[in-house]
């Protein structure tokens, strides 16, 4: 290290040894000025890792939200599947009838996922939801089905339980209902009115109705689902066709 001047003796360099105050401080000033050459200051790389450390813990934080809500889907979805299951094994005449009854029920939850997964589990909308379960149901050439109604965004638990209804109701009329004869037709329709939704499904041309003698597995299916959703379920067996009406809060679909 130069000395000042008045330590020059003779126009040469005192020998005097450095001292530690003298080394630290040599030490200091190579320090700030190569994190002055590198444009970065102890203050900015403390902040840098600051940032760092707090993405860090975001992301652990959301992949632990992500498998929680991934653990209870998947928990649900096998609960779902074990009732349809059991009640369909329980309630079919043969082993035949209950394996078609689990298939369709299955492929109707599928249909449902799937419709969830082209949204990311954030909703979908109603006349989605309703086009997707009766298609599978429906003729392009002599259309079987009228749908009307307005757009009504809904979340990943109601577009699964009105999809499990549909699914239900279409099963039963193409067996028992309009849809089991060719002039067979039927109107779904929904209203919003005073934050509440009236949903109508309606079947003309078919047979004459009778109300049946025991509740089938299906009727308990489509009533519990609709009190899921804390909405009022009627089923009409009129003579001229058979009717069903959800009325239920827009709440209990948008949350």
């Amino acid at each position: 290290m130069l000395k000042s001047s008045h330590d020059l003796v003779g126009g040469s360099l005192a020998s005097d040894p450095a001292s530690p105050e003298e080394l630290l401080t040599a030490e200091n000033v190579s320090l700030r000025l190569l994190l002055t050459q590198a444009k970065l200051s102890a203050e900015t790389l403390l902040a840098q890792a600051g940032i760092d450390a707090k993405e860090r813990e975001a992301a652990d934080k959301l992949q632990k939200l992500i498998l929680e809500e991934l653990h209870h889907r998947i928990k649900n979805t096998l609960a779902t599947v074990g009732a349809i299951a059991s009640q369909s094994l329980r309630n079919a005449p043969n082993m035949r009838d209950a394996q078609h009854a689990i298939e369709g029920r299955l492929l109707a939850l599928g249909r449902a996922h799937d419709l969830l997964l082209q949204v990311r589990w954030t909703g979908a909308d109603l006349r989605k939801i309703v086009s997707g379960a009766t298609e599978p149901f429906d003729n392009a050439d002599k259309p079987r089905f009228s749908i009307d109604g307005p757009d009504v965004e809904m979340a990943s638990g109601a577009v699964i339980a009105i999809a499990m209804t549909l699914n239900e109701l279409c099963t039963n009329t193409t067996k028992f209902g309009a849809l089991s004869v060719p002039d067979g037709h039927v109107d779904v329709s929904w209203v919003v009115d005073a934050a509440r939704l009236r949903f109508t499904w309606k079947e003309q041309g078919g047979p004459a109705v009778a109300a049946p003698t025991r509740q089938s597995f299906g009727t308990r299916l489509i009533e519990t689902l609709g009190r899921q959703l804390k909405g009022d379920v009627k089923l009409t067996y009129a003579p001229d066709g058979f009717v069903y009406v959800l009325d239920v809060p827009l709440a209990s679909l948008e949350s």
